[in-house]
């Protein structure tokens, strides 16, 4: 990779991405991140590259990838060979409250970026043809709810519940098709829920984080028994790099973290830490904030990735356990508390999103 666009760039993900760029000595590229800077869009997320690569290997714009005649401007501005999409309104309680806007974004969105990455890929010599990449990042909900048993592999039929996983199902079908009718080499990668840092505290790991040191209630959906399969934000980017470099063209891989949870189990896991580094003023258990509400609407009860593909055919595994994981990921939120305070300042004091009123 040598020109490498990222949509979505200064998102959770997204920046997560480009750090492990940036800390990678064999890359020598340089970085576009293309990203609307939507709420969730943070630049204080990549702040430092900026400061230190800026116009150098690091470059921002700030655009909407549904404005089809900005992205050919950036394709042909900056002539990539690798093309990242992270770009997506990702929080299923927000698609609740405003469906369209994620259909807007995933799906048109996807769309206008395939049809301009194709124009652009149809101009490129047979060499530059073939190192280029359109790497499209989804996720794990697309294949909708599994019972007690079984799990979701690359070939499980699509069953989306919410608007999001809709939205990212019918991004996943355009991308597929834009192999097969044009030949745009494409990946997928389906991911299992993310934690880690710089994730905007609507989710679930930070929002409780943050709840307990402003001695707020925690609120567990229902009964706290839905299962989620948790993979380390870090050993995400690695995988989607692994994928990108080795992984053959047209395909999917499913990427998990082999640490399938309850919901109520990770809520506890969280307080009990946080007894231990920072114990509450008032001598009282974390876990006495817990307080159950009333369910999300269509919230599936069990997702687990199987990443059997991507460990047998590339060699990936994740590095992280989730205890060693979450632990970090909790350090990071005591340590960093003026990139969350700064969040909480412009636009969200972690109140719950989704009730659709």
């Amino acid at each position: 990779m040598k020109s490498v666009i990222v949509t979505g760039g200064s998102g959770f993900i997204g920046s997560n991405f480009i750090h492990m760029l940036f800390d990678d000595p064999h890359f020598t590229g340089k970085v576009i991140n293309v990203d609307k800077l939507t709420y969730a869009g943070n630049p204080d997320n990549l702040s430092f590259l900026e400061a230190r690569y800026g116009k150098t290997r690091y470059y921002f714009e700030q655009t909407d990838i549904s404005e089809s005649d900005s992205i050919k401007q950036i394709f042909n501005k900056y002539r990539p060979d690798t093309v990242v999409n992270f770009a997506a309104e990702s929080h299923v309680d927000r698609s609740i409250d405003n469906p369209l806007e994620f259909i807007q974004t995933n799906v048109m969105g996807t769309g206008t970026l395939l049809y301009q990455a194709y124009k652009y890929y149809k101009e490129l010599s047979s060499e530059e043809k073939a190192s280029f990449r359109f790497h499209h990042v989804s996720t794990d909900e697309v294949y909708g709810s599994l019972g007690e048993e079984g799990l979701f592999e690359e070939v499980t039929p699509y069953d989306p519940s919410s608007p999001y996983s809709a939205s990212k199902a019918g991004s996943d079908h355009l991308v597929r098709a834009w192999k097969r009718t044009f030949g745009l080499p494409t990946l997928i990668t389906n991911c299992s829920n993310n934690y880690g840092a710089y994730q905007f505290p609507e989710k679930l790991i930070p929002l409780i984080i943050l709840n307990c040191l402003a001695s707020k209630p925690l609120p567990v959906y229902g009964k706290g028994l839905n299962v989620r399969d948790w993979l380390y934000v870090k050993d995400h980017c690695e995988a989607i790099k692994l994928v990108i470099d080795k992984g053959k063209v047209g395909e999917t891989y499913n990427i998990g973290g082999h640490n399938e949870i309850k919901n109520i189990e990770i809520v506890k896991l969280i307080c009990r830490i946080l007894d231990e580094l920072i114990p509450a003023e008032n001598n009282q258990p974390y876990e006495s904030l817990i307080t159950y509400v009333t369910d999300r609407p269509g919230h599936d009860l069990r997702y687990a990735i199987d990443a059997a593909k991507i460990q047998n055919e590339l060699g990936w595994t994740p590095k992280e356990t989730f205890e060693t994981g979450i632990r970090k990921t909790i350090k990071w939120y005591l340590d960093n508390k003026e990139w969350w305070q700064k969040i909480q300042e412009k636009n969200y004091q972690q109140q719950r999103l989704g009730l659709n009123t």
